[in-house]
């Protein structure tokens, strides 16, 4: 996995900061076009071949970060033409990420390979588990034919040296669904069907050709215009800055929203909601539930793992119940969710009370770009404080223990944790799909209550944060302990 602290990341950063900065100026369409200039200038070390190709390269990042998809891309198009386009749409545009082709490396299929560490020891524990017989000792070292090797990994295992190393393509390894491979001409392509928009494949490569769509330029639009832009904070956001009780919703409205509404209301609203549907339905002879509150998994299940569809709660997400409450109190309100989640993004089409989602990583460079610090805003605390059990839905298990502590007989309740939908994960889902669907029986330690979260740790380690997982439970620990 890679980590917060990478190139990548800074340069998406950079870009989201550059464009943010000119359209607060007012000055978007005449400025976006030295945005690549200034991050390659002439004479600086080359990614690729040359700092021209680098700025192409970073011309069609910034189409991204306006929100436009780079399967239209026309090379004819000025970015000025680009604004124009995002200023004018009314709402997000379908699908959430898009492919850089010239930045993919078209990674060489996965593959193990044999290193100098290789001894051609007399054990040769690589070649006696080879069931297909591709291992070959010439030349006083292994060899692996690739022809016959199926990727099982059994030599890389069984080898007394760690002489084997796999060369994976990270964004095919960590997508869990195998909705990413590589295209006819050699690129790689997501397939949307299949696709659960865990972020993964866009967190994982390392050449940053897996993009999500921003719709930064979207908010800051409603906000120059003195909308009532009101911001949705999820709890994993709160992890992610810190600050004292108060100074996050400072710093939002300091950035120009209208108000700001914690997430964790409506985690409190769902909590409430499943354990009431968890007692109906072990009152039903049902015998199994599924959280409902991650979209990623939601859509897992429904694409992938059918036989467990009926298991999930019917509950809605809190990011549901917290915009239904703002439209409520502002029909005419804009709500912008912001979290570190990709998901939620597809949630936000599809719900009629979201109308747009960034993720943390826009709301930083949001701040940047107004030089605010939310270490030193002023407080303005909510008018209403959720729970602490609310607040720790951002992390694993804060879930199930959130409709454990609204159950009448929580004796009653046998949970588990599916923490991360990796391939692991997916193998679990389906584990249960079968017991669930009688073709496995189950057993006396069987869960009649599954927690599932696409992100191993919860939402504090979503594919969009900016703080490393152990320094946000730390910050969420704090922040959870100020609620009631």
């Amino acid at each position: 996995m890679l980590t917060i602290n990478n190139n990548t990341a800074r340069l998406k950063r950079e870009i989201l900061v550059r464009i943010a900065r000119f359209q607060l100026a007012g000055k978007l369409s005449e400025g976006v076009h030295s945005i690549p200039r200034e991050l390659a200038p002439a004479g600086s070390p080359s990614i690729r071949c040359c700092a021209y190709h680098d700025r192409e390269i970073l011309r069609q990042r910034v189409i991204a970060r306006l929100g436009c998809s780079l399967e239209e891309y026309d090379e004819e198009k000025r970015l000025a033409d680009y604004v124009t386009e995002a200023l004018a749409r009314e709402k997000p545009t379908w699908p959430m990420l898009t492919v850089l082709d010239l930045a993919c490396n078209a990674c060489v299929r996965a593959h193990f390979m044999v290193t100098n560490a290789c001894q051609a020891c007399l054990a040769r524990p690589c070649l006696a588990n080879c069931g297909k017989k591709a291992i070959a000792i010439t030349g006083g070292r292994a060899h692996i034919d690739e022809e016959k090797c199926v990727n099982c990994g059994l030599c890389l295992h069984n080898c007394p040296y760690h002489a084997i190393i796999q060369i994976p393509v990270p964004c095919e390894e960590s997508c869990p669904v195998g909705a990413v491979a590589r295209g006819e001409k050699g690129k790689q392509r997501i397939d949307y069907h299949k696709c659960i928009f865990c972020g993964n494949c866009m967190r994982e490569c390392p050449f940053g050709a897996m993009m999500d769509k921003s719709q930064l330029v979207d908010v800051i639009k409603h906000i120059l215009a003195q909308k009532t832009v009101i911001a949705l904070y999820a709890p994993a956001a709160a992890s992610q800055f810190r600050t004292a009780p108060g100074q996050l919703e400072g710093a939002l409205l300091a950035a120009g929203f209208s108000q700001v509404l914690e997430v964790a209301w409506g985690a409190d609203i769902t909590a409430e909601k499943e354990a009431a549907e968890f007692t109906e339905r072990l009152e039903k002879g049902e015998t199994m539930m599924t959280t409902s509150c991650c979209p990623a998994y939601v859509r897992a299940v429904r694409r992938h793992t059918p036989a467990l569809e009926d298991c999930i709660s019917s509950t809605r997400t809190p990011l549901h119940y917290t915009a239904e409450i703002a439209k409520k109190e502002n029909p005419q309100g804009i709500t912008v969710f912001i979290g570190p989640c990709l998901a939620k993004r597809r949630e936000g089409m599809d719900d009629e009370y979201v109308d747009y989602v960034i993720s943390i990583e826009e709301l930083h460079a949001l701040f940047i770009a107004k030089e605010i610090d939310p270490a030193k805003a002023a407080p303005a605390p909510g008018k209403r404080l959720p729970t602490s059990w609310g607040r720790n839905f951002a992390k694993s298990g804060g879930v199930a223990q959130a409709v454990k502590a609204r159950l009448k007989e929580p004796s009653r309740l046998k949970e588990t944790l599916i923490d991360g939908l990796d391939k692991a994960g997916m193998q679990r889902l389906a584990e249960f799909g079968k017991i669930h669907s009688g073709a496995v029986p189950p057993g006396p330690d069987t869960p009649n209550l599954i927690e599932v979260m696409a992100c191993k740790g919860g939402c504090i380690a979503g594919p969009s944060v900016i703080i490393n997982p152990k320094a946000a439970i730390s910050q969420l620990t704090k922040y959870a302990e100020k609620g009631l």
